[in-house]
């Protein structure tokens, strides 16, 4: 059974994105970046929403070839195309960039990719997120959280109809305040 992780970067007051879907407060520092691109790296399948998908694929796939580009930048690109990944998205739209598109129910798709085998898998966007954390099927939360207020937004956790139980596994400070702590989910 392949381990599914929700890891995104998230504002003091557990925000994905700002009001208006800002992210210009979770520019990552060169360390962050790499830690980013090495989960990348290790991600057996990734899950994005329609919208994260969006903005990723609208920078990565050509982000290698663009002036100026640092070498973390080209070897994120490349890891990113590379890995395999699935789109949930209710509007039919081309995917490429070793991708296929998923638009029926979400939440029955992600309980059979979890059941076969294969390495581990990453879901991207706080709405994706929230449909399989009400279905209990994430194994993992990592919290990268930066030091700031937004005030409101995307939230990273939902509603939940009752508790989740979670154990500590690892925590690390990166540069600028961002601290990254790690919840395996008891069962």
């Amino acid at each position: 059974m392949r381990k599914l992780t929700f890891a995104m970067n998230l504002s003091l007051d557990g925000y994905t994105a700002a009001p208006g879907d800002d992210l210009g407060w979770s520019v990552p520092s060169d360390e962050l970046f790499q830690w980013w691109s090495d989960r990348v790296g290790g991600t057996g399948l990734a899950l994005y929403g329609r919208k994260v998908w969006e903005e990723m694929s609208s920078h990565w796939p050509t982000a290698d070839q663009q002036p100026g580009v640092t070498l973390a930048e080209i070897e994120y690109a490349r890891r990113w195309r590379a890995m395999p990944k699935v789109v949930f998205s209710s509007t039919s739209r081309p995917v490429d960039w070793n991708t296929r598109l998923v638009t029926g129910d979400a939440v029955s798709e992600i309980t059979r990719l979890k059941a076969e085998d294969g390495g581990p898998m990453d879901i991207v966007g706080a709405t994706l997120a929230a449909a399989a954390m009400r279905a209990g099927l994430i194994d993992e939360y990592v919290l990268v959280t930066a030091p700031v207020l937004v005030g409101g937004g995307t939230p990273f956790f939902t509603a939940l109809d009752s508790w989740v139980n979670l154990n500590l596994v690892e925590t690390r400070r990166f540069p600028e305040g961002v601290l990254l702590t790690r919840y395996e989910t008891t069962r």
